[in-house]
């Protein structure tokens, strides 16, 4: 496995910075926003469209700083009711993988998407209950009618570019635990699969270790991002939680860097079974902890995974 981050944290700083400030950290990988909510600060993907000799200085940049592109991440909803809204989301997706075939990165990071509740609405409309019955109809829409048709011919897109899309499973969007990515993968194609981020199962009462067994073969990318229960909270209200996420003593769940959610038996844990389904590439980190600034969040983040995640390829056996 490779230690990496995802740049955004540092989106207000030029590229050549963040690597001149991330180098004695002595990463491995950096996985950079190209559009949508990411932005593209650090990857500006129509000039690098535009440009070999930008995408031979980036590539160039990067291998001197001993890095690799992780993935490129371009989340966002091209599902969105509101068609301009959904076309410019669609065309940065599309131009990302572009690129990602140019750059020669295997993998593009992103969201399912989630429409309406039908062909007359304006905001997306995320189910998370059976009845009333109108809610079925809605998914049984929402599913039949634009997440299938969409994915299905994205992954005739991703197979000729040779390029893997890797669904952040994120509440909000309709693949947001086991069975909504599985389905869409089953239904669509497997070029579609799973940019893990335990921090957003931790809160809806998954065990992400065993989210990991039931996706061996799926995971395409990693992104190493803790959250807690503050159970007080939790036991009032449920996990639910639409309070700003600035309001971290009253809300039911927040956000944590590494070792700040779970200990580091359970990071250990997650490691090793990504390692016994067969994962063995990049682990992202994703700072999103408001109580530390970027820089703090992600030193802390860096050695202590630096102590869990499992760099080398196991030897033989001798013992058997």
């Amino acid at each position: 496995m490779k230690l990496g981050l995802l740049t955004a944290m540092f989106s207000e700083k030029p590229l050549k910075e963040v690597l001149e400030l991330i180098r004695p950290l002595e990463l491995q990988t950096v996985e950079l926003g190209t559009g949508n909510f990411p932005g593209d600060p650090h990857c500006p993907r129509r000039a690098l469209l535009d440009s070999k000799p930008m995408r031979t200085e980036l590539l160039d940049t990067l291998k001197g700083e001993g890095l690799e592109i992780s993935a490129l991440s371009c989340h966002g909803n091209p599902l969105h009711p509101d068609e301009g809204y959904a076309k410019e989301n669609h065309t940065v997706t599309l131009e990302t993988i572009e690129l990602a075939n140019l750059l020669g990165v295997e993998v593009v990071n992103g969201f399912s998407g989630c429409p309406g509740s039908g062909p007359w609405d304006k905001k997306p409309n995320w189910v998370t209950c059976a009845w009333p019955p109108d809610y079925l109809e809605i998914l049984d829409w929402q599913w039949n009618e634009k997440v299938i048709p969409y994915w299905t011919e994205m992954d005739k897109v991703l197979k000729n570019a040779g390029v893997k899309f890797a669904f952040e499973i994120h509440p909000g969007f309709v693949v947001y635990n086991t069975e909504t990515l599985l389905k869409l993968r089953n239904a669509c194609g497997d070029s579609l699969g799973a940019n893990f981020d335990p921090s957003h199962l931790f809160w809806q009462g998954m065990e992400p270790i065993e989210y990991v067994k039931a996706l061996k073969g799926c995971i395409y990318h990693v992104h190493a991002k803790d959250s807690i229960v503050h159970t007080v909270n939790a036991a009032v209200n449920g996990v639910n939680d639409a309070k700003p996420y600035s309001d971290e003593i009253n809300r039911s769940w927040i956000f944590r860097t590494c070792g700040y959610g779970h200990d580091m038996k359970w990071w250990n844990d997650f490691f090793s079974t990504l390692r016994m389904v067969g994962y063995d590439g990049p682990i992202s980190i994703e700072h999103e902890d408001s109580l530390m600034s970027n820089w703090e969040g992600l030193t802390k983040a860096v050695s202590f995974l630096k102590e869990s995640i499992i760099f080398e390829a196991p030897t033989a056996m001798t013992w058997a």
